[in-house]
C-alpha cells in the first residue's frame, strides 16, 4: 500500500519475436497491478494520545508525525470513559481552542465513543458530542456484554443509525458474533464508514479477525459501498500502519474506490453527514 514506479504498458505493440510477446505479457500484468498501488494512503482517522491513557504520545506528536507521513486529513478519537484510564468526559469540552490546521493537516478532533448496550446507546453525552468534528463507534468488552448474533448486530445497527456517527470501529472480534451483511446494508443506508482495523489483527485477545474483516469487505464489494482503513495507533510510528489490513484488502481485489483513505474529499462527504 506504498507508492510503487508504473511499468510501461505495451499491449498492441507488434514487439516481433515470442520473447518480446512473454516480456509484454510479464510487462502488463505487472501494469495491472502497479495500477492498484499508484493512489497515496491521505487519511488515518482512527488514532490516540496520552489522553486515553494507554497511548503514549502527546497530541501535538501525533500530529506532526501524521504530516511527516503526508497526511492530508488526520482524526483523533480519544476513548469516551468506559474505557479505564481515559479522559474525564470534560475533556471533549474544550477542544475548541485546538487548531485544525496544525502542521498543515485537515485535523479532525472526533471520539471514539463505546457502544454499551443493545439499543446501540453511546457513554458520551450529547452536550459532548456536539463538541466533536466527527464519532467513532465501537463495541469494547470492558463495557459491552457479548451477546447472540441477533443482540450485536441490532447493537451496531442502532448506532448506525444515530445521527451523530461516522464511523464503526473494528466490528470484528469472533467473540462478539455479527451479520455482516445486515451492517454493511445499515452502513450503506446511512451514510456510515464500517472500519477495517490495523491493530484488531495483531491482537491475540480477539477471535477470527481476520476472517471477519473479509465478510466485511466481501459485502462491501457486494454492495458497492466503501470502507475505512483505520490504524488504531497508539504511538506516532503506528500513524497509517497498514502493515496487516492492507496485505489483506490487497489479496482481495478490492477497487481503490472503495477505499476512503485515497479520497480524502470523499471521505470529508462522509464525516459532513
Amino acid at each position: 500500500f506504498e507508492t510503487r514506479p508504473q511499468y510501461a504498458n505495451i499491449e498492441g505493440k507488434d514487439c516481433g519475436t515470442a520473447k518480446h510477446a512473454t516480456i509484454r505479457v510479464i510487462i502488463n500484468k505487472r501494469s495491472i497491478q502497479e495500477e492498484k498501488s499508484m493512489n497515496k494512503i491521505l487519511a488515518d482517522m482512527h488514532t490516540h494520545t496520552i489522553a486515553s491513557g494507554h497511548a503514549y504520545a502527546t497530541l501535538t506528536e501525533m500530529c506532526k508525525e501524521a504530516a511527516n507521513k503526508g497526511l492530508e486529513i488526520y482524526g483523533i478519537t480519544e476513548h469516551s470513559s468506559g474505557i479505564p484510564g481515559t479522559c474525564a468526559d470534560i475533556y471533549f469540552q474544550n477542544l475548541r481552542v485546538i487548531p485544525r490546521d496544525l502542521f498543515g493537516l485537515d485535523l479532525r478532533l472526533g471520539a471514539e465513543i463505546n457502544i454499551i448496550d443493545y439499543n446501540g446507546t453511546l457513554d458520551l453525552g450529547q452536550e459532548y458530542i456536539d463538541r466533536l468534528d466527527f464519532v467513532i463507534a465501537g463495541i469494547h468488552s470492558v463495557c459491552y456484554k457479548f451477546g447472540s448474533k441477533e443482540e450485536n448486530t441490532a447493537a451496531i445497527i442502532n448506532a448506525i443509525k444515530n445521527p451523530n456517527v461516522n464511523i464503526i470501529s473494528h466490528p470484528d472480534d469472533g467473540r462478539c458474533p455479527l451479520d455482516y451483511e445486515a451492517l454493511v446494508q445499515a452502513a450503506k443506508e446511512y451514510h456510515v464508514l464500517l472500519e477495517i482495523n490495523n491493530n484488531a489483527l495483531r491482537d491475540k485477545n480477539r477471535k477470527n479477525v481476520k476472517e471477519n474483516q473479509k465478510l466485511i469487505i466481501e459485502n462491501c464489494k457486494k454492495y458497492n459501498h466503501p470502507f475505512i482503513m483505520g490504524s488504531d495507533a497508539h504511538f506516532t510510528t503506528d500513524i497509517a500502519n497498514y502493515d496487516h489490513c492492507g496485505p489483506l484488502i490487497e489479496s482481495m481485489n478490492v477497487d481503490n474506490e472503495l477505499i476512503m483513505n485515497y479520497y480524502p474529499d470523499r471521505l470529508r462527504e462522509f464525516l459532513r453527514k
